[in-house]
């Protein structure tokens, strides 16, 4: 655990506590409870999108693409009666592809990941719309999926299932980004892609593999959001989640600029974002101050990075020159 991972956990320590001593409903189990399912809900997105930003790119469709294969998962397995077990690799499958949609546009067209995602944003949400004829998504009266429903909203010794499911990936996802050649590729490209390029690594194809990693993640995502909300109005369902990705991860010590990040560290972002949301929710401030408070997030993130990587380039900037005032004395 880095530094800056320590210092996230003890922040979220000491917001843990004082919300506690404030209001000790905090600490009840079923608080607990329901915070660890959406820690294991937007931690899954998170991870996808920190895939992206470590190579120096952004993922603004995320919202959108939970909004739209949502519709399509519930309306494939509730109304056209597909079976959920082919339905779910379907929809992982659509948001490899999405995924792979863009990440082409921007390896191969050389366009900006902040423009095709934007427009991913926008053109996702309006064919969620469309396919609805802007209605709701749903499931019938008394239409249940026991397996499903245990794997994404059921609970194992009291613990989320999503929650489980969350450390799953986040191991894996951790051994790919720390320990695989792929992880490094990842961290080069973030830190200088022309040198990643002459040094023999396909920038392209691990770019595109990224926006892969991140479209299937979002698309597990979009089926566990789902079916915890049995209820999908396209045209809310998603909005600003990918704030919450991006917030998570900045906050996790992932640079907007690239080649920085750990995966523990989004977890722990996570985390403080939705401990963020309680605090909101239980000291009984107004819902409508909820995304000031996401935007304060991001914003102190942001500023904390900066500093933080200014104060480093000082400190090797002093290191370097003790070290050469040091080695001409010995001359």
């Amino acid at each position: 655990m880095s530094k800056k991972d320590l210092g996230l956990l003890i922040l979220i320590l000491v917001v843990g506590a004082v919300v506690a001593i404030i209001n000790p409903r905090f600490l009840l189990p079923i608080n607990l409870a329901n915070t660890s399912n959406l820690i294991g809900l937007f931690g899954i997105l998170a991870i996808g999108q920190a895939f992206v930003i470590i190579t120096g790119g952004i993922e603004l469709s995320v919202g959108s693409v939970v909004a739209l294969l949502g519709v399509l998962f519930v309306d494939f397995i509730a109304t056209r009666g597909m079976a959920w077990p082919v339905a779910l690799p379907l929809i992982l499958m659509l948001g490899g592809i999405i995924g792979l949609a863009h990440g082409w546009l921007i390896t191969r067209l050389k366009l900006q990941p902040f423009v095709v995602t934007l427009c991913g944003l926008l053109i996702y949400r309006g064919v969620a719309r469309f396919y609805t004829a802007d209605g709701t998504a749903g499931f019938a009266f008394g239409q249940n999926f026991p397996e499903l429903e245990f794997l994404t909203a059921g609970r194992s010794y009291g613990v989320p299932n999503s929650f489980i499911a969350l450390i799953v990936i986040a191991i894996v996802m951790w051994v790919v980004l720390h320990r695989s050649v792929f992880g490094r590729y990842l961290y080069a490209i973030g830190k200088n892609e022309e040198a990643a390029k002459y040094s023999g690594i396909r920038t392209g194809r691990v770019v595109m593999a990224a926006y892969v990693i991140c479209g299937v993640l979002t698309a597990l995502s979009a089926i566990y959001f789902a079916m915890y909300t049995r209820s999908i109005s396209p045209a809310s369902h998603g909005q600003f989640y990918e704030l919450y990705a991006i917030a998570a991860a900045v906050l996790g010590g992932f640079s907007l600029r690239g080649g920085e990040g750990s995966l523990i560290g989004v977890i722990l972002g996570t985390v403080l974002l939705q401990e963020l949301q309680n605090l909101v929710n239980l000291l009984g401030i107004p819902s409508s101050l909820n995304f000031a408070v996401m935007g304060g997030v991001i914003l102190i993130g942001v500023l904390v990075d900066q500093q933080w990587s200014v104060y480093r380039e000082r400190r090797l900037m002093l290191e370097a020159t003790r070290k050469g005032a040091a080695g001409a004395a010995a001359e």
